[in-house]
């Protein structure tokens, strides 16, 4: 059964957070200690559904393990609305309480931006599970606030790599307005640290930017398909990306067509995007599509279990969220170590380093932004749903 891409505001809250007080409301251990991890989420986001529902799955699976001992986890949901002054708020109110250990942000970038400030003189641990990239912040703000999720650089090496193996030479981007999508565009034409097209042997025919809440993207596909590029290549978020790609079909464009990790979202794709998407490509976490790898290790074998797990709870799988999970068991991790004390919590976190759902993370005092290189993989999209490319089991280097 196909799950609703979005829930309303209601359901959103009122189910995930009843889910969260359900797990502390027995009075069978009374000396257990709860401890809250604050979630700052949209209910008019997708993407934040999927890492509510993936939040809400893992604090479970920690408490049911007993790996905190007495202490036990409780999710405690605030609905921003993907309104900045909102998060603000909620964050602000989440660093007051002092039964807080720590709080996770979801996907809208700016949110995390404005609430820098409160964070770090708050100091409360914060992981944001954003897009963009975490260097948006100012170096002296990134103390208290750590990142979960494919880093545009990182991202734009792989494409790019992938770019000259399939022996392209042309090619025409398409770009949203979003802070994420400016990312991925700055990194992919000669950002910092990033191979830029020149170095890679690549030339960009045409760009197009279009709004991310756009819901024709018809005229700058004509566009780009008109400069005649051996591939297009879609930076935007997921139901922007389906939308392109549609376009891009409808006008008869034959060459190859490549996504980033912003595009990732659900398992399967849209009925309706299905042809338009057939073969095409993407850069991202091989968690979206586990279920093609065979478990040769121990990491890979709890990756296999936590897509079953969340297929099983939810009826599909939406390929971020282990980026949300993961950000439980890291704080998990912090409070097994330091207790309750933020500081000891932070400092953990900082120092992080774990093969995780999403891939491999190194957490340093120089780099809050941790998920790896080598978690990267090539996907394609085969028969209406994304699939592992072939000879990409372990991911790209």
């Amino acid at each position: 059964m196909r799950l609703p891409r979005r829930l309303s505001a209601s359901v959103f809250v009122s189910t995930l957070i009843a889910a969260g007080l359900a797990g502390c409301s027995s009075n069978d251990a009374k000396d257990t200690t709860d401890v809250v991890i604050g979630a700052d989420l949209s209910s008019t986001s997708a993407t934040d559904t999927a890492y509510g529902r993936a939040l809400q799955l893992e604090v479970e699976q920690i408490n049911a393990s007993g790996r905190l001992g007495n202490k036990r986890l409780v999710l405690r949901i605030a609905d921003n609305r993907s309104d900045t002054t909102a998060s603000m708020r909620d964050i602000g109110s989440f660093a007051d309480d002092p039964s807080v250990v720590a709080v996770v942000t979801g996907d809208c970038a700016e949110c995390i931006g404005y609430a820098r400030k409160p964070i770090n003189e708050k100091q409360v641990p914060t992981i944001a599970l954003v897009s963009s990239d975490l260097s948006r912040i100012e170096a002296a703000s990134q103390r208290w606030i750590f990142k979960l999720g494919p880093n545009s650089t990182d991202d734009s090496a792989a494409m790019t790599s992938e770019l000259q193996s399939a022996k392209i030479r042309k090619i025409a981007v398409l770009h949203a307005d979003d802070l994420g999508s400016q990312d991925a565009f700055n990194a992919l034409t000669g950002g910092s640290g990033s191979p830029n097209l020149t170095k890679a042997g690549l030339t960009m025919t045409g760009d197009q930017t279009v709004k991310s809440t756009s819901s024709d993207v018809t005229q700058a596909m004509n566009a780009l398909v008109a400069t005649d590029p051996d591939a297009i290549l879609v930076l935007t978020e997921p139901d922007l990306a389906t939308t392109a790609a549609i376009a891009v079909r409808a006008a008869k464009f034959k060459g190859r067509l490549f996504f980033d990790a912003g595009a990732a979202g659900d398992l399967f794709i849209p009925r309706e995007a299905t042809a338009a998407m057939e073969n095409a490509n993407m850069i991202f976490t091989q968690t979206l599509v586990i279920d093609d790898v065979v478990a040769t290790t121990p990491a890979k074998a709890a990756r296999k279990q936590w897509f079953r797990d969340y297929t099983s709870r939810y009826g599909s799988y939406n390929g971020r969220a282990a980026f949300a999970a993961d950000a439980v068991s890291l704080i998990a991790d912090g409070v097994a170590l330091g207790g309750l004390n933020r500081g000891a919590i932070r400092d953990v976190l900082e120092t992080s380093q774990v093969d995780a759902l999403a891939g491999p993370i190194r957490l340093t005092p120089d780099n809050h932004s941790g998920l790896m290189p080598q978690a990267l993989t090539l996907l394609v999209a085969r028969s209406g749903r994304w699939r592992l490319a072939s000879g990409t089991d372990d991911g790209l280097q």
